[in-house]
């Protein structure tokens, strides 16, 4: 499987983020295709990640799967074949949806990040650490780094086109989003975290902290779109080596967000684009991290 900075399919592009190309399908659906473009504090790498594509639509499929009676979502398929039959144009292009491309319901979008945070950690932790908050709002005295938040905590942020997403309060999503949205959005959020959060326990992996994304679909539902629980929307840490008081070790681009920390400090890159080139070595680690991560969320190993 060759990897893909950029697609060039034969349907109308509509969007394209940091990672994903979406294109539409007739008035009602949508492609997903998924690259294996990184993108580490806000700038996106000119090297590719193997398989990374593939390791982010297959861990959503599965979770897209596994919670069918649970919510509602966006996708029809993830198999090359199965779109292929959808969508006859791809018929020359199999070797490039391959393992990476999804068939989806289209959506109107909800404009706000559904985060949910089970420990501690991240921009979460720095705030608490500076202030005893998060978004502003008090939370428990004497946590510390990486603790286990119980219950877990609905944190909501504004989706952004540019730079990083921006934590809000509940009070101030329901101001953008209305009451009821706000409280079925919520419910959705915590039920698809439980359901995860549960079974990838079981597998050794604590989800630290995700987020979700949703949308009204042409029927008035709200559903589950994007991705779900996959390394790129969620914290990843190991059961065995958590250790609450300090840092974790992520199941994702950790490789590559030390690498540039390090160039940082060194004077080399100033955190803005263009980045700095990535050395085989980092390339190939965080290739093995996506990898690692699939197999121990699905438990099985990533055959495209």
């Amino acid at each position: 499987m060759t990897t893909m900075l950029a697609s060039d399919l034969p349907l109308p592009k509509i969007g394209r983020g940091k990672v994903r190309d979406i294109y539409a399908v007739g008035d009602d659906r949508v492609l997903l295709l998924t690259t294996d473009r990184i993108s580490a504090f806000d700038v996106v790498m000119a090297e590719t990640i193997p398989m990374k594509g593939a390791v982010l639509t297959q861990i959503s499929a599965f979770w897209f799967k596994k919670l069918e009676g649970t919510v509602p979502h966006h996708m029809i398929s993830a198999d090359a074949d199965a779109i292929i039959a959808e969508v006859p144009a791809l018929k020359d292009h199999r070797a490039d949806i391959l393992g990476r491309a999804m068939l989806c319901r289209r959506t109107h979008v909800f404009p706000i990040e559904c985060v949910i945070r089970g420990y501690i950690s991240g921009s979460a932790w720095k705030e608490y650490a500076a202030s005893g908050t998060l978004a502003g709002e008090t939370l428990a005295r004497g946590l510390v780094e990486s603790a286990k938040l119980e219950p877990a905590i609905f944190s909501p942020a504004t989706k952004a086109e540019t730079g990083h997403d921006e934590n809000i309060t509940i009070a101030r999503m329901r101001e953008i989003v209305g009451t009821e949205v706000t409280d079925t959005l919520e419910r959705m959020t915590r039920a698809i975290y439980a359901l995860g959060e549960t079974q990838s326990r079981a597998r050794g992996i604590i989800i630290a902290d995700t987020k979700f994304e949703f949308g009204r679909d042409p029927d008035g539902r709200i559903i589950l779109i994007d991705e779900v629980m996959t390394p790129d929307s969620s914290r990843f840490w190991a059961v065995d080596a958590y250790q609450p008081g300090r840092p974790q070790s992520s199941f994702d681009k950790q490789p590559l967000r030390d690498h540039l920390d390090a160039e940082r400090k060194a004077g080399r890159w100033n955190g803005d684009a263009p980045p700095p080139p990535l050395p085989a070595s980092v390339v190939e680690a965080t290739s093995k991290r996506y990898l690692e991560a699939f197999r121990r969320v699905t438990g099985s190993e990533l055959k495209i």
